[in-house]
């Protein structure tokens, strides 16, 4: 073995594999064999071994150091991620001990994605389980290029060579198929720490390095991006004598004097002083905090991504990625989220889900949502255009985390690949009869007049007694009721969670177009999904969409039950049938309640039509400039 490099620098790793196999064990062994266990704590963890386990000759339960959850103590399982800081004469560490089940990988995913190298855990008796192989390719996924295969409780399997070697085997391969460049694997008894911190004389076969001297001996230094990257975080401007732009740089060097560019925008400067907390540097590189001021005054803010000027960042709204899903509801395509990349938010939905893998074989599956724990391939779109890379050769400006938007709940963290094609070539033309000139010339404000409530609710009715009115009155309206939207356009679309997301997603895009052209439009559709009601919503512009929450009991709903549906439902003839066994989600503040309880619709569309025309009244001349 090489030499050892006393100077080597932090090392990020974590321990992770299934369930059971040894891992908290393992790394508490690890850090009493690098003597970091102090007095006080092996006492306490000497009373904690045998109040829990009763042990006759005393043995040490080292997982009680890591499993500090009272109920990771009482299932003796790891739930939630463990860090922990250690040192040896040669190196300092800082590792993940990340939870075995199913249920937790997104916990294991957390743990993941900042790790330099991945320590995977295997039980000798078992082999390669689901989740060995799960782990590990999320580890490929994240960007982790280092593995060591420590193959676990070998003294339950008579220290038998072969085993080892078959395990082995068949890990090797498994990491070829995914791109795992570095693989070093050895036999352990975590619990004696044989092979851990010191050879084992159980394990005579075994001739190569502890699991110790192993990463120490790993190779820490990142993938450094070559050309020049940093986030905005902050605009620093304590007074008006100085203007800097604060943040970490994720690729390359600048140096004082160098041309950068503003983007997603193409300004360009110079770069005038790099300051940093005790004075001003003459360049600065990767993973240093900087203020980078200019020659001259730019429009630049938080999210912008200041680059190098003659080899600049590609710039998107459309992409291909990798998206591993840690929400415990499904992932639905179309339903809009912020995705969060860099020091940047912007909306975003998942356009499609190309495939789903099979973590096992990594086959590539049909699939028209994912669920927890699931891996997609997927494209995304946003509302607005970012500077990004690929996630392998820029972490930062390649990865991304989901939010959803209702609860603030981090539901995805992905991994961005390319941007699509059409993503360059597809620019807004400008028009010189714009959405308000339409308006003008009808003698009226275009708006959007959008019905929900429950089915049999009376949004249809309502709406199409608010159309005559309006027509009487001389406007210009388009009624789109959401079951005649479903004999056309809508006519290849069930009533799945996916498909109502995508109903509305068509149903809003439509209604807006028809806003552009200047019409009043009046949408008739349950729209169960707050979601996508504020996603509609933000498709117009300040004012032009007005909610109209059609509020009727259910039971009074089911009572009227004009189609019948409501009985085939209770029935069981018909499935996701909103208000029996599909969600509805109340309108929070729409901008008119109909209480329908003793009013007949014709009452309900007068109120409705009163608080419409002062919306739509003919704008007087000055406020339509052609």
């Amino acid at each position: 073995m090489a030499a050892l490099d006393a100077n080597q620098g932090l090392l990020r790793f974590i321990t992770c594999g299934s369930v059971d196999d040894g891992k908290s064990t393992l790394l508490g062994r690890l850090l009493y064999d690098a003597g970091m266990v102090p007095d006080d704590q092996l006492a306490a963890l000497e009373r904690d071994s045998r109040k829990l386990h009763a042990e006759a000759d005393g043995g040490l339960d080292f997982a009680l150091l890591t499993d500090g959850l009272d109920a990771e103590r009482e299932q003796g399982i790891t739930i939630d991620v463990a860090w922990r800081y250690f040192h040896t004469a040669r190196r300092s560490f800082i590792v993940a001990d990340c939870p075995g089940h199913e249920q937790y990988t997104r916990n294991m995913a957390t743990g993941a994605s900042n790790a330099d190298l991945a320590v995977v855990l295997v039980d000798a008796r078992k082999g390669l389980l689901p989740q060995t192989r799960r782990h590990t390719y999320i580890c490929s996924l994240l960007g982790i290029r280092q593995v060591v295969v420590a193959v676990n409780k070998m003294d339950l399997v008579g220290c038998d060579e072969a085993v080892y070697r078959g395990i082995t085997e068949a890990y090797r391969e498994l990491a070829r198929t995914l791109g795992i460049a570095k693989v070093d694997c050895l036999p352990v008894i975590a619990p004696g720490g044989d092979n851990v911190g010191t050879r084992s004389a159980r394990l005579p076969w075994y001739q190569g390095p502890t699991l110790l001297e192993l990463l120490e001996s790993a190779d820490a230094t990142p993938a450094r991006a070559e050309d020049f990257r940093m986030p905005v975080q902050w605009v620093n401007r304590p007074d008006q004598s100085f203007r800097g732009y604060a943040g970490t740089i994720c690729g390359g060097r600048v140096s004082r004097g160098d041309e950068v560019v503003v983007q997603p925008g193409v300004q360009r400067a110079r770069i005038e002083r790099i300051a940093v907390a005790g004075g001003d540097l003459e360049s600065a590189g990767e993973g240093q905090a900087v203020t980078l001021c200019f020659d001259r005054e730019l429009d630049a803010s938080r999210g912008d991504v200041i680059a190098d000027a003659l080899r600049p960042a590609p710039v998107a709204d459309q992409f291909a990625c990798h998206i591993v899903w840690l929400g415990d509801n499904a992932l639905l395509p179309n339903r809009t989220y912020w995705l969060k990349i860099g020091t940047r938010t912007v909306n975003a939905r998942v356009m499609s889900i190309k495939h789903k893998v099979d973590v096992n074989t990594q086959a590539k599956l049909a699939a028209r949502h994912l669920s927890l724990n699931e891996v997609g391939y997927c494209t995304v779109g946003l509302d607005e255009t970012i500077a990004f890379e690929p996630y392998a050769t820029n972490r930062t400006l390649g990865g991304f985390i989901l939010v959803d938007r209702q609860s603030n709940a981090t539901v995805a963290c992905g991994m961005l690949d390319f941007a699509l094609t059409r993503a360059a070539n597809v620019h807004w033309q400008h028009v010189d009869v714009d959405k308000s000139v339409r308006g003008a010339s009808m003698g009226q404000r275009p708006l959007c007049l959008w019905f929900t409530g429950l089915s049999g609710a009376g949004k249809s009715t309502i709406a199409n007694l608010v159309e005559k009115r309006l027509h009487a009155l001389g406007h210009h309206t388009y009624l789109l009721d959401g079951d005649n939207v479903r004999h056309g356009i809508n006519k290849d679309l069930g009533f799945t969670p996916e498909d109502r997301v995508e109903n509305i997603r068509r149903i809003g895009e439509v209604a807006h177009l028809m806003v552009d052209a200047g019409l009043i439009v009046l949408v008739s559709a349950i729209s169960p999904y707050r979601s996508e009601r504020r996603s509609v919503r933000e498709l117009f512009d300040e004012g032009e969409f007005v909610e109209v929450f059609v509020d009727t009991p259910l039971a009074e709903c089911e009572q009227r039950d004009p189609k019948g549906l409501y009985r085939k439902a209770r029935a069981g003839e018909i499935r996701n049938f909103t208000g029996i066994d599909a969600p509805y989600e109340q309108p929070e503040s729409p901008e008119v309640h109909l209480q329908t309880a003793g009013l007949r619709a014709e009452q309900l569309a007068e109120q409705v039509t009163a608080q419409l025309l002062e919306r739509i009244v003919e704008p007087a001349d000055d406020d339509y400039p052609v």
